[in-house]
């Protein structure tokens, strides 16, 4: 299996819009970083989780061709706001694109995208196969889990597919969620910064104590924004928890 980080950046992206904290910026290109999403590959399946703003030119840049299931673990605007750049991948697939999350997020879907949905569906848009699941999913070679945790107080999905596990966008893990991310062989976490608290996203010291609780062999952080120095964070972590940048590639 292999996970292509293809966006690790915050809700604005990095540097965001204007330039601004573009002064912080080094030039190193893994502190340029795109809205969070990942693709994961397996022998019989290419699945996306989340699809934000930028993902055209993340299909563009990581070669993607063929998407077989979208997880979306939200509904926020950086985690949906390239919908409708699946219109190509439903002309040459043919047939609904299947998505899961959690019914909060298709509630929105269907107000802000009421387009690509019956009875008002437009001819020509994305067609979606939209289902609610919070137990267990076997798609073909993956065993996939949703990952039940809190985004501030809204109920957020991550998932574990296979030995992967994926969180991001939260500050609070319940325990039932932490037993069902153990096991793991690959964590991937969100890190917003290192401080002061957020409300709704763990900084980076809080990120890497529930990476050491879990005891998982390799954690990456994801969701960092432009105060985050990719080169120097590195050097302060400990050895099995690095920075993730945009397209980083990792097979497990």
């Amino acid at each position: 299996m292999r996970i292509t980080f293809l966006g690790t950046g915050t809700s604005m992206g990095v540097p965001v819009a204007g330039g601004f904290g573009s002064e912080e910026m080094t030039g190193d290109p893994r502190d340029n970083r795109y809205r969070c999403s990942a693709w994961i590959q397996t022998k019989e399946a290419s699945v996306l989780i989340d699809i934000g703003p930028e993902f055209r030119l993340q299909t563009l840049r990581a070669g993607i061709r063929h998407i077989d299931l979208l997880l979306l673990t939200h509904e926020h605007t950086d985690h949906i706001g390239g919908l409708d750049d699946l219109r190509p991948f439903n002309y040459i697939q043919g047939g609904k694109i299947p998505v899961f999350t959690t019914q909060s997020c298709v509630d929105s879907l269907k107000r802000r995208f009421e387009y690509m949905f019956e009875p008002n569906r437009t001819p020509g848009s994305v067609n979606l196969d939209i289902q609610v699941h919070s137990r267990n999913i076997i798609f073909r070679d993956c065993k996939i889990t949703p990952l039940p945790v809190y985004h501030g107080d809204l109920l957020i999905h991550g998932f574990r597919i296979n030995d992967l596990s994926y969180i991001t966008d939260t500050n609070y893990i319940p325990e039932e969620t932490l037993e069902l991310v153990k096991g793991s062989k690959l964590l991937v976490l969100n890190g917003l910064r290192w401080s002061p608290e957020h409300p709704t996203h763990f900084t980076i010291p809080q990120a890497v104590e529930v990476a050491q609780k879990l005891k998982i062999p390799m954690t990456y952080l994801i969701h960092m924004s432009s105060h985050v120095n990719h080169a120097l964070t590195n050097k302060k972590l400990p050895d099995n928890i690095r920075l993730a940048y945009d397209q980083l590639t990792i097979d497990l």
